[in-house]
């Protein structure tokens, strides 16, 4: 058995050389044998899991390197290195004096730190220590993927629990990673070998499903995709046409999002146009050629269209998505794309061979983390990571036409502070479309966005809700941080306002919460903790108190009228909510609106008791 696994290992060690020799000089290819022969005495006494040789996962890794990601020399010497300073007793500096600083900085980046104590979890740690990394270079998580993409494919060999804790990883952290460097099948197997591993029975149900809808409608859609392929060669355009089906993740992730079963979930397969560009015509001018020609043979579907050339994905895919009618009364989504956008979708941002182009690419990267890295710790971090890079993105735009990219799920609050920290602390409302919004809607693909703002308008607590970038996060965070910290908490329950009756109770910390003295916690506090009360001076702040009044009254015309006029105009308050109820002639009305104190909310309903055929003013709630 060790004979075979020493052809194996020479076999699959000579695959990674011959992927590399046409790319290389010979002093680097010299180099890279001498990486993997070093890998292979280090790890000569391990084995996996598998029992298989510990040196088989190394050249497996620096396999996926070369040949899936086409990564440059050093990348696959650390690639067969990964390991070693980790698992062995080579140390870091014997790496760097056979293979130079630049090889050794790679293998420090994948070498995981032991530590007494980690500033979180050894899991989150790791993660930063791979994100760090992009400050300086990008090919260390290159590397990590290809490392990560072995892992998952041999992940049958472990314990139920590792296959979770490594599923779980991949599906949180590295295949939204993957999805935003562009690395499309890449991310698509990496979600779909960690569903298999996570939810197996879910994984075993949905590729079934999957098969047999292939079988059902294999001829229809064969049909579908001969008239395409020969409405194109008629036109004399050169295209290769394919149905592709989404994968069980991709199925799996839509059937949750809609709340649809498999059978009605739409569009759980694709047809995929990638046409070859003739000389001196553009792609985009070739991509909307095909797509008159197709929606001249096949009905095209209203507002169908999703242009991905003009307004790229932020992980850089680009193509042209329209959905037809087949003969069969369905409608079908069609990729329209040049083979270099469908070259690109494989090798994400290394497809384009510019240093320019990779750099702006790695830089967004690098400003983006540095940003975030500067304001938050631990699961904070990871959270505002995958907030800001590991989300589907939509691009709206500005009234003058300028795009703004940002995470699905945005709100116009997002949007604002996009702009900057300025509009959004005073956003008010917005105009979606030309259309009146709240600042706290979702935005769409495509929507042109307009904010209006207000210097009385300031971030309150609720905000945090409605939006999900870290920028916006974080300005709102560090607006609520600047406020002076209030003297006392205001009891949830009873909500005093200032100029009541109010009792304190003093926590173990010093802080005192404050209570009506009829509140029925405060009563039931008094009787468990009575000399923890103190005496609380509750003057006014300057602050606006939410409160809700309600009004009974008789109806009569007007009526409506004088109430807001009592309060807006002679009083000079923002009514906030106005519900009203009328059963035979007699109308309940709830007001709501703001107060700086007990003494003022009083004067206002001796007011609003003054109007004719008011019958009743009572305080219905004091709001947080």
């Amino acid at each position: 058995m060790e004979n075979d696994y020493s052809s194996i290992i020479r076999q699959r060690a000579q695959h990674v050389f011959d992927v590399m020799k046409p790319r290389v000089s010979e002093a680097d290819f010299l180099r890279l044998q001498d990486a993997f022969e070093l890998a292979r005495e280090a790890h000569a006494p391990q084995v996996r899991k598998t029992g298989e040789p510990y040196i088989l996962h190394p050249i497996a890794v620096a396999n996926i390197a070369a040949e899936e990601l086409h990564l440059d020399v050093n990348s696959v010497i650390a690639a067969f290195l990964h390991d070693v300073v980790e698992d062995t007793p080579h140390p870091l500096e014997e790496i760097r004096s056979r293979f130079g600083d630049d090889v050794a900085f790679l293998v420090n980046v994948l070498t995981k730190r032991e530590k007494k104590n980690y500033d979180l979890s050894k899991q989150v740690d790791n993660f930063r220590q791979i994100l760090d990394s992009m400050q300086h270079d990008i090919r260390p998580i290159m590397v990590k993927l290809a490392d990560r993409l072995h892992n998952m494919r041999t992940l049958s060999s472990m314990r139920p629990d590792k296959q979770m804790k490594i599923a779980g990883e991949t599906d949180y952290f590295y295949a939204p990673l993957a999805n935003r460097l562009g690395l499309y099948h890449v991310k698509t197997e990496l979600e779909n070998l960690s569903l298999r591993f996570r939810c197996p029975h879910e994984f075993e149900e949905i590729t079934t499903l999957i098969m047999n809808d292939m079988a059902q409608q294999h001829d229809r859609l064969e049909r579908f995709r001969i008239q395409i392929e020969c409405t194109l060669a008629e036109a004399g355009i050169e295209a290769s046409v394919k149905v592709d089906y989404r994968q069980p993740y991709s199925v799996w992730r839509k059937m949750r999002k809609f709340g649809d079963d498999f059978n009605h979930l739409k569009y759980r397969h694709f047809t995929d146009v990638v046409f070859t560009t003739p000389p001196d015509v553009d792609e985009k001018t070739m991509a909307l050629h095909i797509y008159s020609i197709l929606t001249d043979r096949f009905k095209e579907k209203p507002g169908g269209i999703s242009n991905y050339i003009d307004s790229p994905k932020e992980n850089g895919y680009q193509s042209f998505h329209v959905k037809l009618l087949a003969d069969f009364g369905r409608w079908q989504e069609v990729h329209i794309s040049s083979e270099r956008m469908s070259r690109n979708s494989q090798l994400g941002y290394r497809a384009e061979n510019s240093h320019d182009i990779i750099g702006r690419w790695v830089e967004k990267f690098r400003h983006v983390l540095r940003d975030i890295d500067s304001h938050a710790n631990g699961i904070d971090f990871m959270e505002r990571v995958t907030s800001s890079f590991y989300n589907d993105d939509i691009m709206v735009f500005t009234p003058k036409g300028k795009a703004v990219i940002l995470p699905q799920k945005s709100s116009l609050l997002d949007f604002a502070y996009e702009i900057s920290d300025e509009v959004g602390n005073h956003a008010k409302y917005g105009r979606v479309n030309g259309f009146l919004s709240s600042i706290k809607a979702q935005l769409r693909r495509g929507d042109v966005v307009q904010i209006f703002t207000d210097p009385d308008v300031e971030p309150t607590p609720d905000r945090l809700n409605s939006v999900v970038t870290y920028k916006a996060r974080n300005a709102i965070n560090a607006f609520l941080d600047s406020r002076p910290e209030p003297k006392f908490n205001r009891c949830p329950h009873c909500h005093p306002i200032p100029g009541e009756e109010v009792i304190g109770f003093r926590d173990k910390n010093g802080k005192v919460t404050m209570h009506k003295r009829d509140c029925q916690v405060a009563i039931r506090m008094a009787s468990q903790f009575g000399d923890d009360i103190v005496s609380v001076d509750y003057v006014p702040d300057g602050r606006l108190y939410p409160v809700t009044v309600a009004v009974k009254a008789v109806d009569r015309y007007h009526l409506f009228l004088d109430l807001v006029d009592c309060i807006s105009n002679k009083l000079n308050l923002n009514i906030d909510n106005y519900n009203t109820n009328t059963v035979d002639s007699i109308a309940t009305i709830d007001i709501s609106f703001g107060v700086h104190s007990y003494m003022e909310l009083q004067k206002i309903m001796s007011h609003i008791s003054g109007i004719k055929d008011v019958d009743e003013v009572r305080l219905v709630s004091c709001n947080v």
